[in-house]
């Protein structure tokens, strides 16, 4: 009975193990969407935890410097400064007036340090026009 009791508290040791790994490991790697409105509500709160950002990318406020890009988001009045520093390379869409999402965190002096940025540009994704046809054209029914 002895060697079964090891076994059982070997096996309670790992499973808390795994259990409490796992909880680390899905607190930091949450993430909170907010619009620069919902960032702009939240202030000191916001500081340190990891954020998605949505925005607008303000023209002709994209600065590179180096491997650093600094850009301006906006969202009707309110800007967002950020400071992106990640490996990636920038995608295609990211230019003045597209739509970002930045992944990071912001520090204390109110600047959004990205790690990864995701662009769209709007008017690449719009639907194209219906067009109707003449009314002379129409089919009639008898």
């Amino acid at each position: 009975m002895k060697t079964y009791a090891k076994f059982a508290v070997l096996v309670v040791l790992i499973i808390g193990t795994l259990a409490w790994l796992a909880a680390g490991g899905i607190n930091e790697t949450k993430t909170y969407y907010k619009t620069i409105a919902e960032l702009d509500q939240m202030k000191s709160a916001a500081g340190g935890k990891r954020l998605r950002v949505a925005g607008d990318v303000e023209t002709g406020s994209i600065v590179r410097k180096g491997r650093d890009v600094e850009f301006v988001m906006k969202q009707d009045a309110l800007r967002l400064k950020v400071v992106y520093k990640g490996v990636d390379p920038l995608p295609d869409t990211f230019r003045d007036g597209a739509q970002a999402l930045a992944d990071g965190k912001l520090d204390a002096s109110g600047v959004f340090q990205a790690n990864k940025i995701q662009a769209k540009c709007a008017s690449k994704y719009e639907a194209k026009p219906v067009q109707k046809a003449p009314v002379n054209e129409r089919r009639q029914t008898s």
